[in-house]
């Protein structure tokens, strides 16, 4: 009985917070379109009650408190409606920064003439941290007053920052003014990228039989077997110009299979299979290692492909500013309804078999299992990072051994520089 009383006050508290808050946003319109502040609409109702009153009862007083409150209304308006002679300058601000990462934003203001009781105020978005406001007492005419507060972008995403709006009303509060100081700006804060190592695994009717110590690409081999046209992720070198002078194509030179330069990272984002909550701590995971995997393979001289469960997210990618735009893919992503099973197997129809797949999903069904069995078979190698945050991930790990291919753990507490140390390859054998 206790325990229901209690989940009964707890919903009443939640909806009377509710309520307040739509209240509180209501009122921010209206001041916001009129100009007149929480305390000037009392003192408005007040007047209106006034008048009313001495309507009905036909009262002197009552109609001289009414025009009373209504003319201090109106001329206090009158000044908060002057123009704000309020120069303000934000300090740069790196657009992309590191999960985690703390800065400091300065602003500078410069007044034409006295200045007091001025609010700077500065929206930052709910999950980084709620809006910064610094109350700023006097301005003296011609001086700069320089203002600090820091900012700590704690979780990855594409935020819009601001604007910059400083406030000032009327001695008594009735009016507001505000004044746009630095417009809006969008911040990009990446994912947190930890050291790995992800080495694709021998692949079928591949030439050298055996991968070398270092994961290096080696995609052609040493026969010529003919051309093709050139596609987007492509090695420039390959292109045969004297082909482009006679037919007008870009065509690429191709050898027989070497080791693969070609790398694509599934990135599970079906929102029923991950962890609950505002900020899902699996998927969170997810995007670590797929950023992790993507910046290692960048750095190898790999291609990398960024598939999504609906569909590609970005690239294929390869040097100069692929390590950015792989990030900014990431930084961006979020959970969505997706079938996994329907784009392994839409990748298992177009991909080339050359290619090494890593899929990072915390469920592995049957459907799925099919898709990779259908990749394996073509000779692709296959790594898949199994997110252990639900009890269904248990069986994610049993799938994807019987299907011989490497399986990395990620646990809630695993740093991803260990789980892919001590990946499981198949047949069981630990990956050193």
């Amino acid at each position: 009985m206790r325990a229901a009383r209690s989940t009964v006050a707890r919903r009443d508290i939640a909806r009377a917070e509710r309520a307040h808050s739509r209240v509180r946003r209501v009122l921010g319109v209206v001041t916001e379109t009129s100009g007149i502040t929480t305390s000037g609409l009392i003192l408005a109702a007040v007047a209106v009650s006034a008048w009313a009153l001495g309507y009905w009862v036909a009262g002197k007083p009552m109609y001289l408190l009414s025009y009373g409150a209504v003319a201090v209304l109106v001329v206090m308006w009158s000044i908060g409606r002057r123009p704000l002679p309020l120069i303000g300058e934000r300090s740069d601000l790196r657009s992309r920064l590191r999960q985690g990462e703390t800065v400091n934003v300065q602003v500078s203001l410069t007044a034409t003439r006295r200045l007091s009781n001025i609010i700077l105020e500065e929206n930052i978005p709910a999950l980084l941290g709620p809006a910064v406001q610094v109350p700023i007492g006097t301005v003296e005419s011609g001086d700069a007053v320089v203002q600090n507060y820091e900012l700590t972008a704690w979780r990855r995403g594409a935020y819009t920052l601001g604007p910059l709006v400083a406030r000032w009303g009327d001695p008594f509060g009735l009016s507001e003014r505000r004044l746009t100081l630095a417009d809006p700006y969008e911040l990009i804060v990446h994912p947190v990228v930890e050291p790995i190592t992800d080495r694709p695994l021998t692949r079928l009717w591949e030439d050298p039989p055996q991968r070398p110590p270092v994961s290096r690409p080696w995609p052609i081999g040493l026969e010529f077997y003919g051309m093709r046209d050139y596609q987007r992720g492509d090695d420039v070198r390959r292109i045969v110009w004297r082909a482009y002078a006679r037919t007008h194509r870009l065509l690429v030179r191709e050898a027989e299979q070497g080791i693969t330069d070609k790398v694509v990272i599934v990135l599970d984002q079906d929102d029923r299979t991950h962890s609950k909550g505002v900020v899902s701590d699996s998927f969170e995971a997810g995007v670590r290692a797929a950023a992790s995997l993507g910046v290692h393979h960048l750095h190898e001289g790999f291609s990398v492909t960024l598939e999504g469960t609906n569909g590609n997210l970005c690239g294929p990618l390869r040097v100069g500013r692929a390590r950015i735009e792989l990030l900014d893919a990431l930084a961006r992503v979020e959970r969505e309804r997706g079938d996994l099973s329907a784009t392994l197997g839409r990748l298992a129809a177009t991909i080339p078999p050359d290619c090494h797949v890593a899929v990072i999903t915390p469920l592995l069904d049957a459907k799925a299992a099919a898709s990779l069995k259908l990749m394996t078979s073509r000779g692709r190698s296959v790594i898949v990072a199994a997110l252990m945050w639900t009890p269904d991930a248990v069986d994610t790990l049993g799938t994807a051994s019987t299907l011989g291919v490497t399986v990395v753990e990620i646990g809630p507490n695993t740093p991803l520089t260990r789980a892919f140390a001590h990946g499981v390859g198949a047949g069981g054998s630990t990956r050193r």
